[in-house]
């Protein structure tokens, strides 16, 4: 399945349903009066967060979106029947912006949640409804109200609990892989993950979610290699993995080269928990691992966790480093560790 990530769209809500002019002309009965009918209202567009969905894929065949018309009204003062809604489907994250892109209307971060986006335009009254004692018989019914119109942006920012940073060819895929069912792309070339991925590992009997997205490079912020568009699926993240791969020549550059570019993304990322690890430790000697081991925990200030997932070493302790960053920050959202 491919990935898409934003996407613009066309909405329309119906046009309300024009009311009746009608009078009743029954036999035995002298003065029928008016009775026509209102128009039905004209139906709506939502949108709503639905689970099983991780792109806006759908979007790329289908951009333009009309709810229906309101039934006109008829005469023995019968209302037309309302237009049928449109519901647009999205997967939980996803943000509805404005045509600039910029304003944003709503934020669909649980699944179930709905909002309209465009009501439908009200029924006409019928000539029913303009009877009074100076004027018996109205000859006139009002036109269904215009539904609205407008163009939209859709942006999706997965919701995991943690997010997987680095260089290409850091061993964010292999990681992700190793800990969770995900199976992405995996090869010895940079960019090897073009679109970002999700998994569920699970760690003592808990589970997260975890995001590996596409390898950042030096001017990542100003659009090299595939740029940082792909960061805004980690601004959800509670706690971010950064690893720094042991086949480096330079593991406190490698290291900086991504800080630097989270700090020029900005949306918060710079502030966000880091757990930084060296991995790929399986390709080193001993006393090479030393040496880089050392030089990390200068750049980065702590002492960095040392894992291969290609041989499965460290991963338990750096799953359990992760989960206890979620907890804390989901305690103090007001969650508890049995909701992890």
């Amino acid at each position: 399945m491919k990935f898409l990530d934003e996407t613009k769209v066309y909405i329309r809500s119906g046009d309300g349903g024009a009311g009746a002019v009608s009078f009743r002309r029954e036999k035995f009965i002298e003065f029928g009066g008016p009775d026509g009918g209102d128009g039905g209202r004209g139906g709506d567009v939502w949108v709503e967060a639905v689970n099983g969905l991780n792109t806006l894929i759908d979007f790329r065949y289908q951009q333009h979106f009309k709810a229906k018309t309101g039934q006109h009204g008829m005469g023995r003062n019968r209302t037309g029947a309302g237009g049928d809604d449109v519901t647009l489907k999205v997967p939980v994250g996803t943000q509805i912006f404005e045509e600039d892109n910029e304003t944003l209307i709503v934020d669909m971060v649980a699944e179930g949640q709905r909002y309209r986006l465009a009501a439908g335009g009200n029924g006409g009254f019928g000539n029913a409804r303009f009877k009074s004692s100076t004027n018996q018989a109205p000859n006139w019914a009002n036109p269904g109200l215009e539904g609205d119109e407008k163009t939209l942006w859709l942006r999706l920012k997965l919701i995991a609990d943690a997010g997987l940073v680095g260089l290409p060819n850091a061993g964010k895929s292999t990681f992700l892989a190793a800990c969770t069912r995900a199976r992405p792309k995996i090869a010895n070339y940079p960019f090897t993950t073009l679109h970002p991925n999700l998994g569920v590992a699970t760690i003592d009997g808990n589970e997260f979610i975890i995001a590996d997205i596409p390898g950042l490079i030096e001017g990542a912020h100003e659009g090299v290699g595939i740029g940082d568009r792909f960061l805004g699926h980690v601004e959800r993240t509670r706690v971010l993995l950064h690893l720094v791969s042991a086949q480096e020549e330079d593991v406190a550059k490698a290291y900086k080269t991504v800080k630097y570019e989270l700090e020029a993304y900005g949306g918060g990322l710079e502030d966000k928990p880091q757990i930084v690890a060296l991995s790929q430790i399986d390709v080193l000697d001993e006393d090479e691992l030393k040496v880089k081991a050392k030089a990390l925990a200068k750049a980065c200030g702590e002492q960095p966790l040392l894992l291969s997932a290609a041989v499965g070493k460290g991963m338990t302790e750096a799953l359990r480093a992760l989960r206890s960053v979620i907890v804390a920050a989901k305690a103090g959202e007001g969650f508890g560790e049995e909701n992890l």
